[in-house]
């Protein structure tokens, strides 16, 4: 493995990030957007009494750590549908990059737009609210670390089922990250869920992150066998994803790559 051949997988996404208008609205645009209309609400809902006192707090914490989970899955599985759409994934592959090396490419660009969605959320809920989300406190790095590894997870499965089933399926890209969200329980907790599917919601490492989350706004403490459950599952749900990842794009790569471009 070479750095060189990661650093230009990562720039060559950068610079089509800084070009495109589709990709800033998505980092920049939508975040805020949700903080604005999901805030007032919430806030709205406080001031008249009927929630809990928290209720703005958790309800904006949630939707930027729901941002990062996103983010990391989105600069993925889109990074990859973008090699197809430009063209790119025949002259890409036939070069010495490995796979592995463009995987650690766009897991880096994700990285750096996630630090970029948090800054985004903070400053956005600062101003508009008040409120500082790094009221989670030293907890804030392994949350982020967790929901990360997660959005690695659905990124890397996503790919796997496009290289395997073709641009037809693409609409899993963006549809991916939302799928698991109701059961990663982002915005309630997991016991406002019907009781016969709580367990698959426990299942995922992300609802451990959110029941973390509120427990430390609400209490100030959270038992470090969540944490720990949380970075269990994701070692084992990534590990899975790009073992799945690698046999579809292999399997993709002996019927032909162009396959994907056309």
């Amino acid at each position: 493995m070479k750095v060189y051949r990661v650093l230009a997988v990562t720039m060559r996404h950068l610079y089509n990030f800084r070009r495109s208008w589709d990709r800033l609205s998505d980092a920049i645009y939508w975040p805020v957007m949700d903080l604005i209309v999901w805030g007032l609400s919430t806030k709205w809902l406080a001031e008249s009494g009927n929630v809990h006192s928290h209720a703005l707090l958790i309800m904006l914490t949630g939707i930027v750590f729901w941002q990062i989970v996103w983010r990391a899955n989105y600069e993925i599985s889109v990074g990859f549908l973008e090699e197809t759409w430009s063209g790119n994934t025949v002259n890409l592959f036939a070069t010495p990059l490995t796979l592995t090396e463009w995987s650690l490419g766009v897991m880096l660009v994700g990285v750096l737009k996630v630090m970029v969605a948090v800054v985004v959320g903070l400053i956005a809920s600062w101003l508009l609210y008040s409120l500082n989300i790094l009221s989670v406190g030293h907890l804030l790095l392994p949350f982020l670390i967790c929901l990360v590894m997660f959005g690695w997870s659905l990124g890397f499965l996503a790919s796997g089922l496009i290289a395997g089933f073709g641009r037809q399926i693409q609409t899993v890209a963006w549809t991916m990250g939302f799928l698991f969200a109701p059961l990663s329980s982002v915005y309630y907790p997991v016991s406002a869920l019907p009781g016969w599917i709580q367990p698959a919601a426990w299942m995922l490492p992300t609802t451990y992150v959110f029941e973390g989350m509120r427990s430390v706004l609400n209490t100030g403490g959270i038992p470090s066998s969540m944490l720990l459950m949380s970075l269990a599952l994701n070692m084992l749900y990534l590990s899975l994803s790009v073992a799945f990842f690698d046999r579809m794009f292999a399997r993709r790569r002996q019927r032909g790559l162009h396959l994907l471009e056309g």
